[in-house]
């Protein structure tokens, strides 16, 4: 099973990943890394609450009804989740447009904010745990 701390890790990874890629000026990649950050700590999370979802979607929703409308966390870092999630389509998928490089900054710091803020909170789950 996956565990909460596999997830952590995952997400820091990612989120290496893409501070690279910015660095060598691939903004797309930036982009999908940056919400994959964001996804796997989001996962983390709902794993402490044993949650999971199949779909990207049905995480992001899930984040936003448990910690995001509970107060629990920011409501600017379910803004910034579903923001990340069109802007990783759009790396990921997008022919005809493609991720700037303002979006990917952007993206990349949301990015870290979103996972040391769900990292404060996964470290609260811990010590209570």
């Amino acid at each position: 099973m996956i565990e909460v701390r596999d997830l952590v890790e995952k997400a820091e990874q990612f989120l290496h990943t893409a501070e690279y890629v910015l660095s060598i000026g691939d903004y797309d990649s930036c982009a999908s890394r940056g919400y994959y950050a964001m996804f796997f700590i989001a996962e983390a999370a709902l794993l402490t609450r044993q949650l999971t979802s199949s779909s990207h979607k049905g995480v992001i929703s899930l984040f936003g009804e448990h910690f995001v409308k509970t107060g629990i966390l920011e409501k600017h870092l379910g803004n910034a989740l579903n923001l990340a999630y069109r802007q990783r389509i759009i790396g990921d998928y997008g022919v005809d447009r493609r991720v700037t490089k303002v979006e990917a900054e952007d993206l990349l710091e949301a990015a870290r904010d979103f996972v040391l803020k769900v990292k404060v909170y996964l470290d609260r789950w811990a010590e209570q745990k």
